[in-house]
């Protein structure tokens, strides 16, 4: 059973694998980029048991994705804002998404459903 709860985390994207000298080895960045990341509140790495800092994989993308806007020269306060508008929109755009998906379809007159027609 413990190995089924390992085999799991291997394909958990938000376990936090990765200390910050690899996810920062990762991502060819410096340590002190994720720290203004988090101090941003772009990420919430997790904490280990001694304090130290954790990496999810969907932390790296998304850090990953601001060392992009960054190297492009945006302000890192503004690839965080941009990084969270994307997020944002992405979500609408599913929820959206989904509401069609759910709603019933339109009737048009010629549908039976709509009833006789008069005249």
């Amino acid at each position: 059973m413990a190995e089924d709860k390992q085999h799991s985390r291997l394909d958990d994207d938000d376990y936090p694998a990765y200390t910050m000298g690899r996810a920062a080895d990762l991502l060819g960045t410096t340590p002190a980029f994720l720290r203004t990341l988090g101090e941003a509140g772009l990420i919430a790495p997790l904490r280990s048991e001694g304090g130290h800092r954790r990496y999810s994989r969907h932390q790296l993308r998304i850090a990953a994705r601001a060392r992009q806007l960054v190297d492009q020269g945006t302000p890192i306060d503004a690839a965080c804002r941009i990084l969270v508008l994307e997020d944002q929109l992405e979500e609408a755009q599913r929820a959206n998404d989904e509401l069609r998906r759910d709603a019933p379809a339109p009737r048009r007159d010629g549908d039976c459903a709509a009833g006789p027609r008069m005249g």
